[in-house]
This record gives structure tokens, sequence and C-alpha cells, in this order.
């Protein structure tokens, strides 16, 4: 490829001493287009060096000072890689508009008024269509500038001021939009006239406000994001009683994210209080002696972990500024593709807005990676910022070579974080990881990628690769694992990383190999807990019984959810998953789409092998147990597909839900309330979208016994029922 920066190739961006050079290059940029401020970041980048607290700048000063020098890093790499920008910035100044009305329209104006009764208001449509220019593509984007256009014509003839002095190009506005809607035209300019033309653009207003009022109530605007205002956060009804239940078909993605209108206006929602010191979802809620406020829930306020800088992020995405957000980003989260959207909600729990909707600040992380991720060469700039960002002051440039190498054991989200840190510090790495790890396409670590979307597949399609750990193999499809790809080139391409998987450590390499045959100086365990819960009852691992984990495993790494897998992962329902976190509402949604994967394959394989050998044949091969659970997987199959059938003939995406629960469903038993869980209390979201996909909930009950069938398989569960006492849950005996 041909870089926009003279006398630099692609080549030189993996080479420490032209990347230097690329540094004095993006100084020069910056001072070229603004002496003073390069001066005041130089400045700041030497006393920050020199171990000065923010570089002797206060906190919202030093905030300035990144997001400008930001802004001009994002131009440099557009420019670096000749990649466009410009369609970003012209999409999100368009949503900006939508933001905008729904802040100073809808919010302010419409939703303050009671729904006017049948027949609408006259003229409203009319209103939109004069002043939006008949735009009708975009019905929300034409509603908001109509609107907005008249919120700004009245906004010079203030309601109740004594003395009104529109200007000229105002006055001509007005008249050309009353005289558009039929009304007369003022032949005499007079102080009787100004006041009719005041009062005529408050009633075509107020005639706007109620037909809108009107649409809303009638649900004309469902699916807009103008029309989806905040709700109070009332702490015991995080979860809506009656679920709204989504399709599930497989395992293909199940969150596709917010749109960019929805990101942009999670953006222009946020209040940059870091602006003021006051960024919480970034700093936490800090309170005297170095603690943190705790919310109702019992859960401490103290925000992003990796102190990422949010509000100066959300800043810039509202420009519509996008690569500088993520310069931003990686400040202080270089692998951001394993964060955001799904993964992650410390910053959420920590947002300025306590007693309403925060501002879902890991969809506008996840957004901002992806529109740079989508542009051409966005691979490429993403790439380049883990090896160099000028705004990181303090290790701006990834250090060459230094002679020490480092085992890291493992290769989940801290293994894989932690190869970064140390190959950029200059170590040689090595990870490995108990897990095979399937090789990946060499041209993707020697050449230029243009379309990040080459290296996306769809999820029920994608090679299970193992890299990843715990976001490979336990997290759901409700988080796009394409990521994991992303972050694994980037590494990769670093010339002194090596990654090597089915390596158990302990057990294939020993410590003593580590150090004495192979001669690392150091060793990091990055491995997790790796043990399983063992829940207290009897008969806890008779037939019929996994551990969550496992099971999560075995689904993802054998790669049985597909169609085409010869994986044998037998479930029979009813099930019940037993426990209260993450780990168990992501066990039971997976199990759930699981099982008409399932019956539906034993079907198809049934049939064909009948044909082949005939059903007799076939069934002769299973002892009395084996036939009753075929028969039953049977029956469920050819009900799945008379679904399936009946759901291509509607031209409908088929409903399951119905079906597996009536076959008796996949239920999470918890010895505690829903709202004592550790998933409500954590990550509520999580419980209303296994609720939407059907999950059953039983509350206050403690597994006492696994009680088996003739064939010494899991029947039923005994449990007894929990009650509070003072305060503390026990056995009700």
């Amino acid at each position: 490829m041909h870089l926009g920066i003279d006398d630099f190739q692609y080549s030189d961006l993996y080479d420490f001493s032209r990347l230097t050079e690329l540094a004095t290059a993006f100084d020069r940029f910056v001072g070229e287009n603004d002496a003073v401020l390069f001066g005041r970041f130089d400045s700041y980048r030497g006393a920050v060096r020199s171990g000065i607290g923010h570089g002797g700048l206060t906190e919202p000063e030093e905030s300035e000072l990144l997001i400008s020098v930001a802004r001009h890093l994002g131009a440099f790499l557009a420019q670096l890689f000749r990649t466009d920008p410009t369609p970003l910035k012209a999409r999100t100044q368009r949503d900006s508009v939508v933001a905008r009305f729904k802040k100073e329209f809808v919010s302010k104006r419409v939703a303050k008024v009671a729904p006017h009764p049948v027949p609408l208001p006259a003229g409203g449509e009319r209103v939109i269509s004069i002043l939006s220019g008949g735009m009708d593509h975009d019905h929300e984007y034409a509603f908001a500038v109509a609107a907005t256009r008249l919120l700004d014509l009245e906004r010079e003839y203030p309601r109740g001021a004594k003395e009104i002095s529109p200007n000229p190009q105002t006055r001509a506005a007005v008249a050309q939009l009353r005289e558009a809607l039929g009304q007369r035209r003022e032949k005499i300019d007079s102080p009787e006239a100004l006041l009719r033309e005041a009062a005529a653009i408050h009633a075509i207003v107020d005639v706007l406000i109620e037909w809108t009022a009107a649409r809303w109530e009638s649900g004309a605007f469902d699916g807009w994001p103008s029309f989806r205002l905040p709700k109070p956060v009332v702490y015991d009804r995080l979860v809506p009683p009656e679920p709204h239940y989504r399709r599930r078909d497989g395992f293909k993605l199940t969150d596709n994210r917010k749109t960019p209108r929805e990101i942009t206006d999670q953006a222009h929602y946020c209040i940059f209080c870091h602006e003021r010191k006051k960024d919480s979802c970034s700093r936490g809620f800090q309170e005297k002696e170095d603690k943190y406020k705790v919310n109702p829930l019992g859960i401490p306020l103290e925000g992003c972990p990796l102190d990422e800088r949010i509000g100066e992020m959300n800043f810039l995405r509202a420009d519509g500024d996008s690569i500088a957000g993520l310069a931003i980003v990686m400040i202080d989260n270089p692998m951001c593709p394993g964060t955001g959207h799904r993964i992650c909600n410390d910053c959420m729990k920590s947002c300025i807005f306590q007693k309403q909707d925060p501002v879902d600040i890991p969809q506008i992380e996840t957004g901002v990676l992806t529109d740079v991720l989508f542009l051409p060469w966005g691979f490429e700039i993403y790439s380049l910022l883990t090896r160099w960002n000028p705004l990181n002051v303090r290790r701006p440039i990834a250090l060459p070579y230094n002679g020490k190498n480092v085992l890291v054991v493992g290769l989940g989200p801290a293994g894989y974080t932690l190869v970064h840190y140390l190959a950029n510090e200059g170590f040689g790495v090595v990870a490995i990881d108990g897990l095979k790890i399937e090789p990946i396409e060499e041209k993707w670590l020697h050449e230029p990628i243009r379309d990040a979307r080459v290296l996306w597949d769809e999820l029920d399609e994608r090679i299970l690769a193992g890299f990843g750990g715990v976001s490979e193999y336990g997290i759901t499809v409700r988080w796009d694992k394409n990521f994991l790809k992303v972050i694994r080139i980037a590494l990769e391409r670093k010339q002194n990383i090596r990654v090597y998987g089915g390596v158990r450590f302990g057990g294939t390499l020993t410590i003593e190999d580590a150090f004495d045959e192979l001669g690392f100086d150091h060793i990091a365990i990055a491995a997790g807990a790796g043990t399983p819960t063992i829940v207290r009852m009897k008969n806890n691992l008779i037939r019929g019984i996994r551990k969550a984990s496992d099971f999560l495993m075995a689904l993802q790494l054998t790669g049985a959810f597909k169609k085409a897998s010869m994986a044998n992962l037998q479930v029979r329902l009813p099930a019940i998953v037993i426990g209260g976190g993450l780990t168990a509402i992501d066990t039971a949604t997976e199990l759930f789409a699981y099982y008409p994967v399932q019956v539906e394959k034993i079907l198809e394989r049934y049939e064909s092998m009948s044909g082949d050998f005939g059903e007799d044949s076939v069934r002769a091969a299973y002892d009395r147990e084996e036939q009753q659970i075929l028969d039953e997987f049977l029956e469920h199959g050819r009900a799945i597909r008379a679904e399936r059938e009946r759901a291509a003939a509607a031209g409908e995406k088929p409903d399951f839900i119905p079906l597996v629960r009536g076959w008796g469903g996949v239920s999470i038993a918890y010895r505690k309330s829903m709202l004592d869980s550790p998933a409500y209390r954590l990550n509520h979201e999580e419980v209303i979208k296994s609720l939407e996909e059907g999950i059953f909930y039983a509350e206050n009950l403690s597994p006492v016994e696994a009680l088996a069938d003739d064939f010494g398989h899991v029947r039923a569960l005994l449990f007894e029922k929990q009650i509070v006492e003072d305060g503390r849950w026990k056995d009700s005996g």
C-alpha cells in the first residue's frame, strides 16, 4: 500500500527507528497546523515524563489538551493511510440534529404535553414538509430538521417577553412559512404586526407539539432513538415483570449493537463531566478515605478499572471524530476490541446519572472502534495505535527488543493484555495456552488489510480458534467474537511475540523447563481460576448433571452448535441451571438455543441413516433407554421442523420459545431472590436478555438431592425453600 506521508512505507510501521521518525513527522504536522497547541503539548509530555502529575495541568486542562491533539492525530492518521473519515463526520452531523431534536423538542416540549385525543391536530405533517424541504427518505431526520428550524425561529419570539426584536432573516423566514401554510402575509410592518407574527409562530409550534404527542401515543415513532427517553432507575425493578420475547434461531450473533444514530444519541446524552472533574464513569464516586460510594444494590461505584478517558471519547464521538476518539480510548485501553458492549459495564454503573438510565458507554466505545475498523485501512489504524500512540506520552512508541524473555501462561483477556504491554516494553514474549490455537492465515500477519470486514465470519460458522480464553469459550454469542481475531492479528504482527496452543503449564511445560531449558527470565501466570463450583447436593455427579463451565466449553470448543458438527453433546428437557451469576445465565440461554439445533440434527441424521440402512436396523443399535431418548428427540425435532416450515410460509423468524418451554424449558434456580443474585446486581441487562429468550427463574431454592431414574440418569432435583430471618438467608426446614 502507498502511505500518504512522504518517505514512509508500510514496513516502516513495524520498525522502531522509523516509528520514531513518524513521531517526529506528527510533531511537525501539529506544529504546522497549530504552533501554540504543539508548544503546549510538548511542554506537557516533557513534564509528565519528568514525573509531574498531569504535566502540571489541572485535569480538565489536560483533557482539553489531549482532545485537541487527538483531533490532529485523527487527521494525520487519515492522511497516512489515505482514508477519508468525511462520511463518518457527515453522518454524525445528521444524527446530531436528531439528538438535538430529542433533547430540545421531544424531551422538553412534547413529553410534557398530555396526548391529544383523536382526531389529530391538523397541520403537523404540512409544517414538517415545508421546513424540512420535502425530505422523506429519512423521516426521523426530516422531522428533526423541521422541528429544530422551528425552534430556532421561535427563539427570537420569546413567549411572555415585553419586547421582541427578531432579525430580518428570521422575519422573512416566518413570513415565508406562514404563507406556505396559507396564512395571510402582513402588509404593513407595525408593532401590532410583530405581535401577530409572534402569536403565529407560537401557534405553529404548539400545533406541531400536540400533533407529535398524539402520533407518539399512537406508536408512530416506535424504533426512533429520538423518542426513547431516559427512564427512572428503580433498583428493585430493573427487570420488567413481563419480558418482550425475542426469537432466536441458532448461534448467530444475537446482539448487533446499536446503530450509528443510536450511538450518536448516547454520546450527546453524556454531559461531559470530565470538564468539571466529575467524570465518575472513569474515576468512580470517590468519598472520604479513598472509599467509594455504594449503590442501593451494594455495588461500589469505582468507575472504569482501566481509568479510560470516557468523557473525552464521548465528546469526540459526538462530534464525529471517531479516529481521535479511538486514539483517546487506546491511551488506557489498547485492547479495546475485547471490552465494550456486552463485556463490561463498570463505567455505566458509575455514570453521573444514578436516578435515570445511564449513558450506554460500552456501546459508544465499541461504536468508536467499529467506526474506525470499517474505514478503508481502518484495521491498520487500530494496529498502528497499539504500537505508536503519541497521546500515550509515557510510552508513545513500542520499544525494541531488550534481550529479556517472558513466558505468559494463558491467553484469555488478562493474558493477551499482558502480552501487549510486555511486548511494548521491549520484552520478548512467548504466550502459551492449554487450548489448541488454530493457525491464522499468514497473509493477515504480513499484508495490509484494506477492509476489516474480511476478518468477519458468522458466529455459527466461524472456526473456534482457541485464542481468547474465556472470551472464546465462556462468553456466548451475545458478543461478537470476531473482535478476538482483530486483537490476535495486531499482537502476532509484532516481531517479539510468539503464540503457542496445546501447551499445558505444569505438564507439557514445567517451571524447570521454562527457566533451565528454555532460558526465560520471568513467568507470568494469567490462567484464571480454572476450577468449577461444586454444588453441595447428594448425587451431584450422576448422569445428566454437568458443570456449567464444562457445558459452555464443550458447546463452544467442539462446535456442537454447528449443524454440520458431529460432536456429541446431549441435553434433555426440562433443564435446570443452578446458580445466580452470569455463567448461569450464559449456560441457560445457550442450552435453550442449542436444544432445537440438537433435535433437528438428530432427526435429519436418523432419517438419512434409516433411508440408507432401514429404520429397524438403525433402532436395533440402541438399548431401551436410548430408544426412549431417541423417540423423545425425534418427536421434538419434527415439531421444530414444522415450526420452521410455518415461519417460512409466513415470512417470519421461527418461534421456538413456546415449544421449548412446553417441553419443560430451561430454568435458573438460585438460593436467594433474583434481586440478590450476582447477575442482577452486577449486570441486570443480561437477566433481561435471558428472560427475552424464554428462560424461567426459580428463586429461593437451595439444591438438596438429584433423584435418578431407572437408568441412573437424573430425573428430578429436590430443593429446599430458603427464607430470610434477621436479614440472613437460611433453610426453611
